[in-house]
């Protein structure tokens, strides 16, 4: 035996000893249908989780695109109920205990987050102005007495809800509290409204476009907004030269 040949023998690997109790076909083929099975069933469990989670993003996406917001503010409502409820029974002032809790830093940004809540923008349109008056005046409401809200359901069936083809004249009746309100409410805007209404010198040359004082002011807050877009027009009106 030459040099190569004996270096080469004693590199080969040994050959694999043979099996002690070789596999009949019979169980390998058990054991390939077991395999088979356990693919089909994690395909089934894949299946079927991948379906629920399409009807969960279905369902998902027909919700509001502000439901995770009101989820939240809806389960801090329901915390904050019930801390208030444990301090109540502990005899705790539970404001002053959850003030006691807030840094200076929050407290600054809940201040910062009150103000930007309404803020004055000034005086773009009436309809803007309207709308404005109209949710500081619901706030300032007071809260709803649910006892004559369910009478009053009660009493006055499908008429409560006032629906197209539904006549509610004459059937409900104002409370003597709820007008008295009203009619506090409107003192306290013309209280409001004089004080914050300074006279005007009056321009005797100064054209009148006016039938009263109300009526000038309105005049003037309109020419204020709309007067350079309208002078044109307001020219060819007095020359009569108007198309």
């Amino acid at each position: 035996m030459s040099a190569t040949e004996a270096q080469g023998s004693s590199t080969a690997e040994p050959p694999a000893p043979p099996e002690a109790n070789p596999k009949t076909f019979a169980e390998k083929q058990r054991e390939r249908l077991q395999r088979l099975r356990n693919l089909h069933t994690l395909r089934n469990e894949a299946r079927s989780h991948n379906h629920q989670e399409v009807i969960a993003e279905d369902a998902r996406n027909k919700l509001p695109a502000n439901w995770e917001a009101r989820k939240k503010r809806a389960e801090w409502i329901l915390n904050d109920q019930k801390a208030r409820e444990e301090a109540a029974q502990s005899g705790e002032d539970y404001d002053r205990k959850k003030l006691l809790e807030i840094s200076a830093v929050d407290a600054e940004k809940i201040e910062r987050k009150k103000k930007r809540k309404n803020p004055d923008q000034g005086f773009s349109d009436f309809e803007a102005a309207t709308y404005r008056q109209y949710n500081r005046l619901v706030r300032s409401m007071g809260p709803k007495d649910m006892e004559k809200y369910e009478e009053d359901k009660q009493k006055y069936g499908e008429a409560f809800y006032g629906g197209p083809h539904v006549i509610i004249h004459g059937l409900h009746e104002d409370r003597p509290e709820a007008v008295d309100n009203m009619v506090k409410s409107l003192e306290n805007q013309i209280a409001k409204r004089n004080k914050y209404s300074r006279r005007r010198t009056h321009n005797d040359d100064a054209d009148i476009d006016y039938i009263n004082e109300r009526n000038a002011k309105f005049n003037k807050k309109l020419d204020r907004y709309y007067g350079e877009h309208t002078a044109e027009i307001k020219q060819n009106l007095e020359r009569g030269t108007a198309v």
